[in-house]
């Protein structure tokens, strides 16, 4: 058996979250495949690391300086390494993408690495291998994702290895960085989860699957257990967001099931996302 799992901002926020998230891969063997977001919100008044480096690109093009924000970046991804005990070497690859932003660097190039450096140091608290996006992720010139020959390389590239994969963007043909739009990390752990053959594609978030309404309004309302595509099509019509609309089809066409998993709360089923119920 193989699942590939996608964990979010929220999951990947501080040290306390990477522990949860190892003891939830290592908590079973057959999952093998990682995909992460970059570090989200600690509280509510802190920010997304996504946000933070599109800020950086902001002031880049008007001319004001971003050090403090790129700062803040570089301190919230040393703290995380730190706190655990890691060996990654991210000073070297901060003080060359600052080098890079000076000379000049593309806006999805720049925002990309939130996704970039937590997958490094989660690669190397798993102990698995680390796995570009680039290196599999192929975008045509028009923007689209060249489905086949992503598969084809992701095949080949994670065969017998156990990988952590940054989300969000991937390769144009020649070579440099796209991202999708935002969220697109669940649209990453989709694609690799349909290119991989997976039996599951555990989606993991900070709520226990989707919930009969919304707990804004009700209080600690019903999860709801199984939903086929099609009912989850109807829900998102009416406002119920769990996921990427685009990271659905790539699974649904191959027919595998998205199980909607709350990392801070692992003993919870969640919500399954099946064709069918019968």
């Amino acid at each position: 058996m193989l699942k590939v799992l996608k964990f979010g901002g929220s999951s990947m926020a501080d040290a306390h979250q990477f522990a949860k998230v190892k003891a939830i891969v290592d908590s079973d063997p057959s999952r093998r495949v990682v995909v992460v977001s970059a570090a989200g919100k600690r509280s509510r008044d802190d920010h997304k690391l996504t946000d933070l480096l599109y800020l950086c690109y902001a002031h880049l093009q008007y001319g004001v300086s971003c050090d403090a924000v790129f700062d803040m970046i570089r301190s919230r991804y040393l703290s995380i390494r730190n706190e655990l005990h890691l060996s990654t070497p991210l000073e070297a690859e901060f003080a060359a993408l600052r080098e890079k932003m000076d000379r000049g660097i593309s806006q999805d190039e720049l925002v990309s690495r939130g996704e970039y450096f937590a997958a490094r140091l989660m690669a190397d608290y798993l102990g698995y291998d680390f796995l570009d996006s680039t290196c599999w992720l192929r975008f045509r010139l028009d923007g689209t994702v060249d489905q086949p020959a992503s598969y084809e390389a992701l095949r080949r590239t994670a065969s017998g290895r156990r990988v952590v994969i940054p989300g969000f963007y991937g390769a144009m043909p020649d070579g440099s960085v796209k991202t999708f739009t935002r969220g697109g990390s669940d649209i990453t752990g989709a694609l690799a989860a349909a290119a991989l053959d997976a039996d599951v594609y555990e989606n993991w978030t900070d709520v226990s699957g989707m919930l009969v309404t919304d707990p804004r309004i009700v209080e600690n309302p019903e999860v709801i257990e199984t939903v086929t595509y099609k009912e989850l099509r109807e829900l998102a019509y009416m406002g119920a967001s769990v996921l990427h609309e685009d990271a659905i089809f790539p699974v649904r066409k191959e027919g595998i099931p998205i199980n909607i998993r709350n990392t801070n709360r692992p003993s919870d089923p969640g919500t399954m996302i099946v064709e069918n119920t019968c």
